[in-house]
């Protein structure tokens, strides 16, 4: 039981994490480097929180972080990445450069140790004869709700429409009134809430630095390659496959073994079925399936 919620807390955090990123990539192409450091903002947001409040401004972080979130990303959108579509090399460099430049920031105002982040529930609770972390409980449910909305957004909304619309023909798209400009910048600002949220909630269980975020910045794009690009459902299954195997593997072999054991498992299934395992609907997802 303990195993099986260890797999899960490491599955709900991940797909955060990669929804954010699924619908940016599978939306505008852009391989966006930086979007593992928008989960560092938001441990970073929480740590400064409750160095002014305590440990109960972690309330406060769950709505603050995401705003900060947000902006950075709408930022981000609006002074790079908008001069760069369809420029994949200059891209690379561009959201490379931007997060090296955001991990010296926090560096230079933080510091370069860890930062002191509290768990606002202790305890545990006691499922099925096992006892388990209530955060970690906590961090599981707040993760699936907010999977969920995020769904019910993406298929059941007027901007849900709109924004698949964007991702599968930006042009008929933009023939048929949608500002294609300010949709991808809104879906990049949701984006990177996401992923600030994801870095509130997991901040209490790592070591919050400033290189926080490149781990989940890897597993990201093996999910949604994996999952399907531009794809809801297919960044959740393929948080659920990567994450579940990587937590499996880390109890049996060595974490650098694990996590390469993981890439080859990705490429051979990339291999197997290019269009990922559950059909997206961007333009990048149709080309990999006549590859």
């Amino acid at each position: 039981m303990v195993l099986l919620l260890n797999v899960l807390s490491q599955v709900c955090v991940l797909a955060l994490v990669a929804l954010g990123l699924a619908i940016v990539f599978g939306m505008m192409d852009i391989v966006n480097l930086a979007h593992g450091d928008f989960v560092t903002l938001g441990a970073f947001t929480l740590a400064a929180l409750q160095h002014a409040g305590g440990a109960e401004a972690y309330w406060l972080a769950l709505v603050v972080a995401p705003l900060v979130g947000a902006a950075a990303g709408w930022l981000l959108e609006a002074t790079v990445i908008r001069l760069l579509y369809h420029r994949t090399l200059d891209t690379l460099l561009a959201t490379y450069a931007v997060s090296l430049i955001v991990q010296k920031l926090l560096e230079l105002g933080f510091g370069k140790h860890p930062q002191l982040v509290q768990t606002p529930i202790g305890g545990s609770l006691t499922l099925l004869g096992a006892e388990y972390p209530a955060y970690r409980i906590f961090v599981i449910a707040t993760s699936l709700v907010v999977i969920a909305l995020s769904a019910l957004v993406f298929t059941g909304t007027r901007y849900g429409i709109r924004l698949r619309a964007v991702i599968q023909n930006p042009a008929m798209a933009e023939g048929l009134g949608i500002n294609t400009r300010k949709m991808n910048r809104s879906a990049f600002a949701l984006g990177a809430a996401l992923a600030a949220f994801a870095g509130v909630l997991v901040a209490p269980l790592v070591s919050v630095e400033s290189h926080l975020g490149l781990s989940y910045l890897s597993k990201a794009f093996f999910v949604i390659v994996v999952g399907g690009i531009g794809s809801v459902l297919g960044a959740v299954t393929g948080s659920a496959l990567i994450g579940s195997v990587e937590t499996l593997l880390n109890y049996r072999v060595d974490p650098s073994l694990a996590s390469a054991l993981v890439l080859i498992m990705a490429i051979a299934l990339i291999r197997i079925r290019p269009q990922g395992l559950v059909p997206g609907f961007s333009a990048a997802h149709q080309l990999l399936g006549k590859g």
